[in-house]
This record gives C-alpha cells, sequence and structure tokens, in this order.
C-alpha cells in the first residue's frame, strides 16, 4: 500500500465523498463532508482510494497535537476505512505498519474485528474512547420537550420565547455574515486565542460558513433587536439521522441555546427521527448540557493501537 498516493481533501471531492457515504451510511458523526472538510486543516488529513475504501488518515496529527496512545509520536492517525470490508482492510493496515492508531472506531466494528481471525496474534490495544462518544436523541423528543424528565430545558425555552422580540431566520448566503460576526463575538467573550481547541474550531466554522452553498448543510440564526443571539448548522447524517455540528449562542440571553435547537429541529429536517449532537470532547459543561437532554443511546467509539517498546 503505497501511502504516497494520498491526496488533500478539497471541495471538488465532495461528489467522491458522498458516493461512499451513500452506499456505506455512517454512524459516528465525523462521517460527513462538511465534517471532515472543516477539520480537514486541524487534523492533517489526506484520502486515499484502496481495494474499494476510502481511506482518511493524517501524518503529523501526533506530531503537532497530541500524543499517541501508542507511545509513538511517528504513528500514522486513521479513521475506519468507508467500504464493504472495514475490518480486513484495518487488519491488513497493522500487518503493514508498525506505528499506526484507528480512532474514533465505532462499536460494532471493534466488535467485528474481536471476531477476525487474525486478531488475536497482532496484539491490537482497545481503548474506549469515551470523551469522543456521540449522543443520539429522538428528533421527537427535542422538538416537543414534553414531561418531566424535560421540565428544565422546557422552561428555559420558554423563558427565552416570552422575555424576547426574537426573529429566526434559516440560515443563507445572505446571512453567512452575520453568523461569522456572531461566532466572532462569542470568540472574544470566551478567548479563545487562549484555548487551542475554541481557536481551532473557529477556524473550522469559518471555513465551512465561507463555502456554506458547496457544501450544502443546512443552519439557522437567531436575531433580538437587529443583534444576533444565537446559531446552528447541521446535515443529514444517514437515512433517519441530523448531526448538529455546530451551535452557539450569547449565554446572557437566557434560553437561547435551548430556542436555536428548539427552532431549528422545528423548522429543518423535521421527518428525522434521531438527532446526533456529537461528543462532548470530556468537557464537563457540555457533558451536563447533552445529557440534559436525555439521550436514548451513545454512539460508542474506541481507539485501536499496538504499545510500542522505547
Amino acid at each position: 500500500m503505497d501511502l504516497s498516493t494520498a491526496k488533500e481533501i478539497k471541495l471538488e471531492d465532495k461528489g467522491l465523498f458522498d458516493k461512499y457515504f451513500q452506499n456505506y451510511p455512517p454512524q459516528t458523526s465525523e462521517f460527513t463532508f462538511t465534517n471532515l472538510y472543516m477539520w480537514r486543516n486541524f487534523y492533517g488529513l489526506f484520502f486515499m482510494e484502496w481495494e474499494g475504501h476510502l481511506l482518511l488518515f493524517s501524518r503529523d496529527v501526533f506530531k503537532k497535537r497530541k500524543t499517541a496512545m501508542s507511545g509513538s509520536d511517528n504513528a500514522l492517525f486513521f479513521f475506519a476505512p468507508i467500504g464493504p470490508k472495514p475490518a480486513d482492510v484495518i487488519i491488513t493496515l497493522f500487518e503493514n505498519f508498525n506505528e499506526i492508531e484507528f480512532h474514533r472506531i465505532p462499536e460494532q466494528l471493534t466488535e467485528n474485528l474481536r471476531s477476525h481471525e487474525k486478531f488475536p496474534a497482532l496484539n491490537i490495544e482497545i481503548f474506549e474512547d469515551r470523551d469522543n462518544w456521540d449522543y443520539v436523541y429522538e428528533g421527537e423528543n427535542l422538538r416537543d420537550l414534553l414531561g418531566n424528565r424535560y421540565r428544565q430545558n422546557r422552561r428555559w425555552l420558554n423563558k427565552f420565547l416570552e422575555n424576547y422580540d426574537y426573529e429566526f431566520k434559516i440560515l443563507t448566503e445572505d446571512e453567512v455574515a452575520k453568523t461569522k460576526k456572531l461566532q466572532l463575538e462569542w470568540c472574544i467573550l470566551r478567548e479563545c486565542e487562549d484555548d487551542e481547541g475554541l481557536e481551532q474550531e473557529e477556524k473550522a466554522i469559518y471555513d465551512a460558513l465561507d463555502n456554506f452553498s458547496s457544501l450544502g448543510f443546512k443552519g439557522a440564526l437567531i436575531c433580538v433587536d437587529n443583534k444576533c443571539v444565537a446559531y446552528t448548522f447541521g446535515e443529514m447524517l444517514n437515512s433517519d439521522t441530523i448531526v448538529i455540528h455546530i451551535e452557539k449562542a450569547h449565554m446572557e440571553y437566557e434560553g437561547a441555546y435551548q430556542a436555536i435547537s428548539n427552532l431549528f429541529l422545528k423548522s429543518s429536517f423535521i421527518n428525522a427521527m434521531f438527532v446526533n449532537r456529537e461528543q462532548d470532547l470530556g468537557v464537563p459543561g457540555l457533558r451536563r448540557s447533552k445529557e440534559s437532554y436525555k439521550p436514548i443511546h451513545m454512539v460508542q467509539k474506541s481507539i485501536l493501537y499496538r504499545k510500542t517498546s522505547k
């Protein structure tokens, strides 16, 4: 396998990625073209087709961003192969590369690997990556917020709807500049320049918004007295699930987060049965927020690696 033939992700590759995602519908939030495109620079992603599969990997993510689970700063970082036999491809890659890791591997693929005849001999370690598990909700529950379990969420939503003279807008090219201005304000308040994660997220968001029409995702914006106070965007992950990529709001407008989430889901993707709100990254406040909406299940993901001796 010659990884030197791999290419950087560009807008013109959207058709190829969409074809793979249509033929092999993803369950993890990472696998939409929008998500991969907007985060391509952060991860240093490359892609290639091999044996009927789409492979996504980084040569430098560990050198620039973190220490590898395997203990090697030279490890290759792979996402799950997209295609008919991803377990076989993972096994082949472990056979051909000594320093390699697979991240965001869904539970079903992990189970398939455990039962693979070659798995025991490769000494592959499996680490449950809880911080990157996706939260999945019933779409109807998030739209209606009925019952005692959603009482607090409903209370905050109603507080916003009753206290502010707001305007809800579906995101169009005409609203992109306002959305970017809101993101900038949000980042200034949270001092993103002192937090690499937030700083990189802002760059990814701008990349997505600057290519709004080409990427084809949907979004929404809420403004109060001509000041925009909340926005979100997402897209279909598979035939019955929408994935929410980004959701931001000014905290001083009480209930703004609840409002943008609820109004967006009531106006867009109304037939989506499930809502994937991505991961919490181990951030305590984000975890509490995502748990408050009562997920019906988590998309469990793991890291696969082999320990290297030093």
